[in-house]
C-alpha cells in the first residue's frame, strides 16, 4: 500500500501467494502495490537482506585521539571517568566541540565492556517472611529540627524487615553505641511482638571506635547475648559492603525524605521539648507501618516468640563535672548544679532519648 515499507512478512505472504496467482492478484492479496510487486519479481531477495550498512556521514571528531590518548588513559587508570578524560582533551585539544562528549562517553562505555576490569556482582536477595531484621543509623542533622530554641544534632536508630516493611525509629544523641542498638532493637521487637531469625547490622566500627581489644571483645560479647536472648541469629556486614544491608540503607532516605515533608506539613521545625519530637518520629512511623499492614501482621505470624523480659539497655560510665559545671558524654553537653564541680559522677546511659540518670559516687 503506498506510504507502507515492505517487510520481510510481506515479502513472504506475497511469494506464497505468487505460487497460485499472477502477480496483480497476489499484490493485491498480500495488500501491496502492484509496482511493489514486480520490483519483487526482479529482485527476491528479502528487505532485511538488501539493508546496507549505515556509515558515518561526518567527519569523526575522535579520529587518532581516542585510539592514541585515551585508551592509554584507561589503561594506566580505569576508574576515570569519562567526563573527567573529556575535561582533558578540551585542555589539550581546545578545537574539540562540546558536543564530542557523548560520544566519548559511548566509546568509552564500549571499551570497558570489553577490555575493562571486571564488576561487582550484586544478587537479588528475596527474603521470605520472618527470617531477617536489619539494624542501623543514620545521620539526621539535615532535618534542621530545633529543640527548645537551640539546633539538635542527633542520629536515627532504623530498624526494618525486608519482607513487610515494618519500620522502627527512634532518636539517638552522641553517636552510635551499643546501649541505643540494645535499647533501639528491644523497642521495635517488643512493638512488633516477635522476633526473626536472624539480626543483621553492620561492622559496629562506629561503636568501636576509641576503643581498646578487651572493650571491644566485651561489646561484640554483649551483642551475641543480647540477640541470643530473643533467640536471633546474629550477622554483621562485611566492613565497606554497604549493600549487604541494603534493606535498610536505601530505606533511610525514604524514611528521612518522609520526616522531612511532614515537618514542611507541620509548618515548623522546632519542638518544644525532646519527647515532643519523638512522639511527632513515631506517629510517622506508625502510619508508614500502616500502609503496609497486611504484610505485617502475615510476618508476624512467623515471628519468634519474645521472652518474658528485657535484657538491660543501659551502659554506666564515670565522668567528672569540670569547672563549666557540667560534664561531656557521647558528643553531648549536660548541665548541673555548681556544688557538684569537681566531683566525679557515675552515669546510668539509657540510650533513650532524654533517659540520662546520673548518681553521684
Amino acid at each position: 500500500m503506498p506510504g507502507r515499507h515492505l517487510t520481510d512478512q510481506h515479502v513472504r505472504h506475497y511469494m506464497n501467494l505468487r505460487t497460485k496467482d499472477k502477480p496483480s492478484v497476489a499484490a493485491a492479496k498480500a495488500s501491496i502495490s502492484t509496482a511493489s510487486a514486480y520490483r519483487i519479481e526482479s529482485d527476491p531477495r528479502l528487505p532485511s537482506q538488501k539493508r546496507t550498512v549505515r556509515t558515518r556521514r561526518r567527519p569523526d571528531p575522535l579520529a587518532g585521539i581516542f585510539e592514541q590518548e585515551v585508551i592509554p588513559l584507561l589503561q594506566q587508570a580505569p576508574q576515570l571517568r569519562a567526563v573527567t578524560i573529556f575535561e582533558e582533551l578540551l585542555r589539550r585539544h581546545p578545537e574539540l566541540p562540546a558536543s564530542v562528549r557523548r560520544t566519548l562517553e559511548r566509546r568509552v562505555r564500549r571499551w570497558r565492556a570489553v577490555h575493562g576490569p571486571e564488576q561487582e556482582v550484586i544478587f537479588a536477595q528475596r527474603q521470605p517472611p520472618g527470617r531477617m531484621g536489619l539494624s542501623d543509623f543514620t545521620a539526621a542533622n539535615d532535618l534542621g529540627v530545633i529543640v527548645a530554641g537551640e539546633p539538635l544534632p542527633h542520629l536515627l536508630y532504623h530498624f526494618r524487615l525486608p519482607y513487610s516493611g515494618f519500620e522502627h525509629a527512634d532518636v539517638v544523641l552522641g553517636g552510635e553505641s551499643f546501649s541505643a542498638l540494645s535499647s533501639g532493637l528491644q523497642q521495635a521487637l517488643w512493638t512488633l511482638g516477635g522476633a526473626p531469625e536472624e539480626h543483621r547490622t553492620d561492622s559496629l566500627s562506629a561503636a568501636f571506635r576509641n576503643l581498646d581489644q578487651a572493650a571491644q571483645d566485651d561489646l561484640t560479647q554483649r551483642y551475641q547475648q543480647l540477640c541470643q536472648h530473643y533467640r536471633m541469629r546474629p550477622t554483621r556486614n562485611n566492613p565497606g559492603v554497604a549493600h549487604e544491608n541494603g534493606s535498610v540503607e536505601s530505606a533511610h532516605g525514604h524514611l528521612k525524605r518522609a520526616l522531612d515533608q511532614a515537618l514542611l506539613l507541620r509548618g515548623s521545625c522546632q519542638f518544644d521539648d525532646p519527647h515532643a519530637y519523638r512522639r511527632f518520629l513515631a506517629e510517622l512511623v506508625a502510619r508508614r507501618n500502616a500502609r503496609h499492614r497486611a504484610r505485617i501482621d502475615a510476618e508476624r505470624a512467623v515471628l519468634r516468640p519474645l521472652p518474658e523480659h528485657r535484657v538491660q539497655d543501659f551502659e554506666i560510665e564515670r565522668v567528672r563535672v569540670t569547672s563549666h559545671g557540667g560534664f561531656t558524654l557521647r558528643k553531648v553537653f549536660y548541665s548541673l548544679p555548681s556544688r557538684l564541680i569537681g566531683h566525679s559522677l557515675r552515669v546510668l546511659e539509657l540510650s533513650r532519648f532524654g533517659g540520662q540518670i546520673i548518681a553521684a559516687v
